[in-house]
């Protein structure tokens, strides 16, 4: 229809593509509500809007993969001259092209975004460790700097679980794997890891869900 919303599906896909290579968007709404993501972009002139789902979405945000954003964000920086932001991306690709490594190592083409979640995560816990023994220590600079690291690396995991969300999670995922003992506590940790990556800290999951099985 001449000025209706499309459903994106496959056949249009090569449609979308072709579309943001030949036409100016002057407006994109995206809005994201308990992870179901829609957007319609809108383009010039008579041309009908393109409403996307949350499932075209999250693929294309997989496709995309966590190695293209920090990619994007690595050179931004380098050409804002940002010297902190710069040195704290190149860490993180260094730190993937490790996990990558060690997956092909494993018979894995790379890690996956899971992964590489959960590696940002343990580099936050450890900078954030390291933050706290510098301000113990007097050293105010250095605490500064892995404070900033800090904030840098967790632009790119997802929006935290509150301590009740966490509680919550750790509940349902006892729940799942029918789990009674803690002998069972590696399949609840696996069911965590799984659908939180990144969004939670694992170390403090893991002893609460200790507490709980025990």
């Amino acid at each position: 229809s001449g000025g209706g919303v499309w459903s994106i599906g496959h056949g249009l896909e090569r449609y979308l593509r072709q579309a943001f290579d030949a036409v100016n968007v002057w407006k994109q709404i995206i809005s994201c509500e308990n992870n179901a993501l829609s957007a319609e972009i809108r383009l010039h002139g008579p041309k009908p809007s393109i409403r996307l789902g949350a499932s075209f979405l999250n693929t294309q945000k997989i496709q995309s993969s966590m190695r293209d954003t920090i990619t994007a964000a690595l050179q931004a920086a380098t050409k804002a001259r940002d010297a902190r932001r710069v040195s704290t991306l190149r860490l993180m690709a260094a730190a993937i092209k490790d996990r990558d490594i060690a997956a092909r190592t494993a018979g894995k083409e790379q890690a996956t975004d899971a992964e590489l979640l959960e590696l940002l995560s343990k580099m936050i816990k450890q900078r954030e460790e390291s933050q706290k023994i510098y301000a113990e220590a007097g050293r105010t600079e250095l605490a500064e700097q892995e404070g900033e690291e800090v904030v840098i690396i967790r632009e790119f995991l997802p929006k935290q679980l509150s301590d009740a969300d966490t509680a919550k999670a750790i509940d349902e995922a006892i729940a799942e794997v029918g789990a009674s003992s803690i002998r069972d506590m590696g399949k609840v940790m696996g069911a965590l890891k799984a659908r939180y990556a990144g969004q939670m800290d694992f170390g403090k999951a893991s002893g609460a869900v200790k507490a709980k099985l025990g």
